[in-house]
Order: structure tokens, then sequence, then C-alpha cells
């Protein structure tokens, strides 16, 4: 009895990160949704631009440290904050932030499902035959590609490009650095509208961030997933070596 109790202990602890992530995620999106907001951004932006003038570092600190929360518990407001880094601390810095925040965020949920839920599927793709081997196979061939992939392409929800990864068990140094390269072109273009954001508030409106979709924006990102996907074209139509 005592070991059954100590098992079950013991499968609910693995999981705990994982479901504190999924619970703080849905408390955030009912709690947060009508506070992470550009109206929040314009409401207080001299009270910001002020305390950035006293304390720059201070609230580069403060703005990475929510941009992770945000991002680990898949808050509402990732695009604000993204703009935010931009009005604040301008292109090349509020870019380093969004990037090296971001980053540090999807790792938080890679490593939550990696400890939990993934751990389990990763020891069962491990044991796995036939057609699941054969997967499991191919995306370790590729994986990088992939994952690059997953960061390009702005049609992939970036909480599932941060679980997935972890779910089908890719070695977490690719996840890492992929994830820090890969956000890079859509984090420039969001701390771009960051840094005229005031202009746009003085005329009373809100920031365009269909911009994104723009040709001669997505034109380049998606040139950049043509390149990534050029090591899978070249490795499944190259002629297998006979043994």
């Amino acid at each position: 009895m005592s070991k059954t109790t100590e098992t079950s202990k013991s499968g609910l602890s693995r999981h705990l990160p994982l479901i504190a992530v999924v619970s703080v995620a849905l408390i955030g999106a009912i709690t947060l949704k009508d506070h992470l907001t550009f109206d929040t951004l314009r409401d207080n932006r001299e009270a910001l631009m002020a305390f950035r003038d006293q304390n720059y570092l201070g609230l580069a600190a403060i703005f990475a440290g929510v941009y992770i929360l945000i991002v680990v518990f898949s808050l509402p407001g990732a695009a604000v904050a993204s703009v935010t880094g931009g009005f604040l601390f301008g292109l090349f810095s509020g870019t380093a932030l969004n990037v090296v925040s971001a980053t540090i965020g999807a790792s938080g949920i890679f490593l939550a499902a990696r400890w939990g839920l993934g751990e389990m599927l990763t020891a069962k793709l491990e044991s796995a035959e036939g057609r699941i081997q054969m997967l499991k196979n191919a995306l370790r061939q590729n994986e990088v590609e992939v994952l690059l992939l997953l960061r390009l392409v702005p049609a992939v929800p970036f909480f599932v490009a941060n679980l997935l990864p972890a779910l089908v068990g890719v070695r977490f140094g690719n996840f890492l650095w992929t994830t820090a390269l890969g956000i890079i072109p859509g984090a420039i273009v969001f701390t771009w509208i960051g840094v005229g954001v005031g202009e746009v508030f003085d005329r009373g409106e809100d920031p365009d961030l269909s911009l994104l979709w723009e040709p001669h924006v997505i034109g380049p990102i998606l040139g950049l997933c043509v390149l990534a996907t050029m090591p899978i074209i070249v490795k499944t139509l190259r002629p297998k070596k006979e043994s």
C-alpha cells in the first residue's frame, strides 16, 4: 500500500512543473487579458520613460523578468511586451532584450514539459519500433531544420513551438540556439514597431502589428524558411548508398 502511495506521489511530483505552467496560463488568460494591452502602455508610458531615465538597468531587468514570465506561462501580452521593448530601449537593445527574454521563457516551457510529461513520452519513443521509430529517426535527422522552421514561420503558435520539441525528445542544446536564432527576424519587426509607437499614440492610434504580413517583411522571412528546408529536400532527394 505504501509503495503504491509513494509511486503515485512520485508520478504527481514529476508532472508538477507542467501542471503549474498550464494552471498559471489559464488563470492569466482570464485575469490579465484586459491589462497587458497597448492601452496600458499608452496610459503609463510617461511614468515608464521617467523610470527608465533614472534607472535604465533596473527597468531592463524588470522588463526581462516580466517578459520571461509572460512566455513561460503563455500569458496574454507577448506582442505588447515586444513592442514595449522597442519603445523603451530602442531597436538594438530592445531586440536583444526581447530575444534573450523570449529564449529563456521558451526554455522554461521546454524543461517543464521535459521534466514532467516529456520524460515519459521520450522513454516510450526510445523503446518504440516500426513506424514510430522511423518517425523519431527522421525527426532527429532534420532536427535543426525543423526547429528553425518552427521559429521562422509566424503561423506556428509560440507555445506549440516550445512544447512540441520537448514532447518528441529533441536535444535541449539544439532547441536553445535555434530558438534564439530563429526568433530574431520577428523580434526585429516588433521592436521596430515599438521604436515609433510614441508617435502612433500621439495620433490616438494603436500600433499596426499587421506590418509583419507585409510583403517586404514576410518575404525575407519566408526566404529564410526556404533556406531552412533546403537540407531536408537535399536529404530526401539524395540517392541512398548501397551497403
